[in-house]
Order: C-alpha cells, then structure tokens, then sequence
C-alpha cells in the first residue's frame, strides 16, 4: 500500500529548558519518518542514515538504542510525529484522498479506494455521475466489488458494463437513483425509481 513520509524538517520546540537531551535532538533535528505498517517505520535521520524504529516493542536499529539500550531520538521522534498527527499510529497507514490528494489516515486493511471525510458518501448523500454529469442520490453503499455483482439484465458484471470500462473493477458497487421520480394521478411510477449500480470510482460527491 502506498503511503507517504512526513518532510525532512526539525520541530518547534515548546520549552527546551525541561526536555532532555535526546527529546531536545527528536525535536530539533530534521528527520522524516516513514509508517511502514505494523507498527513499523523508517526514520531517515539528520545525516542521512535510515534506521528501523519498532515502536510497540520501543527497539530501534541506531546505535545509541543498540548498544547503550537507550530510548534513542528516532523512537521519541517517531512518538512526536504521531502524537502531533503528522504520522499514522501502529494499525493505521497514511494514504491520498482520491478526489482531493489530501492525505488521511487509514486502518492498515481498509481497502481502496479512499476517501476524506469531505468525499465520503453515504445512503442519501447526492453524487455526480463523472461519466455523464448526472446528479443521483445514493441508496446504498456496498462491501460487494464492482467485478463481483452482476447487472441481470445486461449479463455481465458492473465493471464489465460498456460504460464503466475507466473505472476501477476492485472497488465497491454504489446504489443509486435517478432524483427525477415520474408522477402519475395515483402515484409514482414504479420504474422511474429503478436503482442504478456504478463503481465507486465513477461517482464524486456533489458539492
């Protein structure tokens, strides 16, 4: 899964009198610091050397935890980073918001694509149609994959369809409706409520 590092820069260093050497370093060194997954990240350090930190088991491959078992300053570093919400704690990794580039963090087994909570939707929310402009409201939202559900009347599945061959086959199958119900004298017109599926990916939240 790809994820990002935070930038190569030092700290701002709230009151430097009561921290101690190796917090003082964490802080004002330039460092970026890499989630790896499980509990695992890459720290590449001020002189451009690239250690390991585990942070659930506090073990770092520096030589200052190594060798003189210390709670070196990649290890503090890494624990600022993710307390400050720059870097994503142990179960969770940092990746892109597919509409908008904004970086968001993930639990480490959610599947793609993703989304920020300004993109997110969900049942009753309005999307636009990417492929023809048209505004629909979402029914629901399924775990099932585009390459999974089977569009009965068509005999292929959702990502086969014609129309959604741009779109990503691996992602979840969106339902929704047409917000233009026909009315008859005794009602609304059963078929004009017909829900449509669409890959996620072909659906952007309507601003």
């Amino acid at each position: 899964m790809k994820t990002t590092a935070s930038p190569k820069a030092p700290l701002p260093v709230p009151s430097a009198d009561h921290l101690t050497k190796r917090s003082h370093r964490a802080r004002i060194e330039p460092m970026s610091v890499l989630s790896l997954g499980d509990g695992l990240y890459e720290v590449e350090s001020a002189s451009d050397h690239t250690y390991l930190v585990d942070l659930e088991a506090g073990r770092c491959t520096c030589p200052d935890h190594v060798f003189r078992e210390a709670r070196c300053k990649h290890i503090r570093r890494v624990a600022i980073e993710i307390t400050e919400g720059r870097t994503p704690p142990p179960g969770e990794v940092a990746v892109d918001c597919r509409d908008c580039g904004e970086t968001i963090f993930v639990d480490e087994d959610e599947p793609a694509p993703f989304y920020c909570d300004e993109h997110a939707i969900y049942a009753g929310d309005t999307v636009v149609d990417r492929e023809t402009g048209d505004r629909l409201t979402v029914v629901d939202v399924s775990e099932l994959r585009a390459d999974a559900v089977e569009i009965g009347a068509a005999d292929t599945t959702v990502a086969d369809y014609e129309t959604n061959a741009d779109y990503d086959p691996d992602v979840p199958v969106v339902g929704a409706i047409y917000p233009h119900a026909t009315v008859a004298p005794n009602g609304v017109v059963p078929s004009s409520l017909r829900v449509y599926v669409f890959p996620r990916t072909r659906l952007e939240k309507a601003t």
